[in-house]
């Protein structure tokens, strides 16, 4: 099997915030993957733009640096690195003054694709669309990539996409979630409507319940100032989870293109419960061996912010009626694991007589070892009658497609997906709004509850009270792999 690389049109990238810390370890070693890999055509550019004093030949040394660090096996090539750094530019740049812009218009090169990368706080998005416009930076061929966060609440969202808006049109606006970006996570969408085993059975008539989790070892670190003011709701389920609760609820688009799959998202989402405050657990990790305690790491001994969730999510259609959702999501756990487990009904009727429960159970798993695991019921090998038992078929992309199982990285994915100019795996604007809206009202009622996280150890599975919340359904969750 030979990988097929699909070239893109030549263009110039200017990433601004190029200095910053998601340039250094992502954006950066992954163009520079992207280089390797032939999809970079020979005329291709990239321009840093910062508030940092350098020129272009130190910008050069402060990427090569950072290539050698994060960008893998591809440095060891003979002269790949020097021939990657030959397409940088750098400009110090200004975004809400008039510095840099007139030698950034210089860089710009007509019959181009234009895209400029936000890696920005949010709070700039709308100045450097603003100055992008009045310098005549940008055409109807021009593209913008922001990052999240995307707004903190519903009313922000659509301040920042009426600031977008003013100056681009939807088309060309690309807000990026990385977990979208991943490998497995684009297999849900083929595993769903490329194979008829699994599409049939995709229903509440047949899935008992499913499970997503994204459970991080790290503490907030670094992270703690803004960490303490977003929180796992805002920073992780309100965007990474309920994208991968979408692609795991939607109903098949009409075709595989951009709007009608985002359509189908935004249907979920708009199908989203209320959800009850029963139906929610909330943590704050304690000091441990692993580090301090969140409230240590955030400098406020009385933060109410939560570092873990889990909560009980229903999706009112004719689809997933009556099938919950359990999503969780936390730092400082016991491993780092990204995985979405979709747990089969037992059989009405066994043959085999009382037995324990066997049940069929997909986990597809994100990271670490992206793959498949589908569990099935099979006869205990050996005399004594017919025992059951559960074994896996196990698939890792990495043991299953060798060499040619493209690992590529989801940020050198998405970035070339900007200059092919395909939105598939990009957030509209009324999808990000329409998440607010369902989030908001949860946040909401924590303040006016004056609700406190539980605290968990460092280290653990997280608070004794997310067992409790599937307990009480008589289901447990899946444990994670240390």
């Amino acid at each position: 099997m030979v990988s097929r690389v699909i070239p893109v049109k030549t263009f110039d990238l200017v990433i601004f915030g190029g200095t910053g810390d998601l340039a250094r370890r992502k954006i950066l070693p992954g163009l520079f993957r992207r280089f390797c890999a032939g999809q970079m055509p020979p005329d291709a550019a990239v321009v840093g733009a910062a508030r940092s004093d350098m020129d272009s030949a130190s910008y050069r040394d402060f990427v090569g640096e950072a290539v050698r660090e994060f960008g893998g096996e591809e440095t060891k090539a003979d002269g790949k690195l020097a021939a990657f750094l030959e397409r940088l530019h750098y400009v110090p740049i200004d975004a809400r003054g008039e510095a840099g812009w007139r030698e950034l218009a210089a860089l710009m090169r007509a019959g181009t694709v234009h895209a400029f990368y936000f890696s920005v706080a949010p709070s700039l998005f709308g100045d450097l669309a603003e100055r992008l416009n009045q310098h005549g930076l940008t055409d109807e061929d021009s593209r913008i990539v922001v990052e999240k966060p995307f707004g903190r609440d519903l009313a922000s969202a659509k301040e920042l996409n009426r600031d977008l808006a003013a100056f681009f049109d939807e088309s060309q606006i690309y807000r990026i979630d990385h977990y979208l970006g991943k490998e497995t996570v684009q297999n849900l969408m083929a595993v769903r409507f490329g194979n008829m085993l699994f599409e049939p059975l995709w229903n509440s008539q047949y899935v008992d319940h499913i499970q997503i989790t994204v459970a991080e070892t790290v503490g907030v670190g670094g992270r703690g100032e803004y960490y303490d003011k977003s929180g796992a709701m805002r920073d992780m389920v309100q965007n990474h989870l309920m994208q991968l609760l979408c692609l795991i609820a939607m109903e098949p688009p009409s075709q595989f293109n951009p709007d009608a799959v985002r359509d189908e998202k935004l249907k979920v989402i708009r199908a989203l419960d209320d959800v009850e405050p029963h139906h929610i657990v909330r943590g704050q990790y304690d000091a441990g061996d692993e580090g301090p305690s969140f409230r240590e790491e955030v400098g406020d001994a009385r933060s109410r912010t939560e570092s873990y969730i889990a909560m009980k999510v229903g999706v009112s259609n004719w689809r997933w009626a009556g099938t919950p959702f359990y999503l969780r999501t936390g730092k400082r756990l016991k491993a780092r694991c990204s995985e979405i487990v979709v747990v089969f009904k037992a059989l009405n009727h066994s043959i085999f007589g009382e037995q324990e429960d066997h049940r069929n159970v997909l986990s597809i798993r994100l990271q670490p070892d992206e793959g498949m695991t589908l569990g099935v019921t099979i006869k205990e090998p050996g005399p004594g009658g017919m025992r059951l038992i559960d074994v896996p078929l196990d698939m890792s992309f990495a043991e299953a497609l060798g060499e040619n199982g493209d690992q590529t990285d989801a940020y050198e994915r998405l970035i070339m997906d900007v200059i092919r100019g395909n939105q598939t795996l990009f957030m509209r604007g009324d999808e990000v709004e329409a998440a607010w809206a369902w989030t908001d009202p949860i946040i909401d009622g924590w303040d006016t509850r004056g609700d406190v996280p539980k605290i968990y150890d460092s280290g653990s599975e997280g608070p004794v009270d997310a067992v409790q919340l599937l307990a009480r359904d008589t289901r447990v969750w899946r444990k994670v792999a240390s």
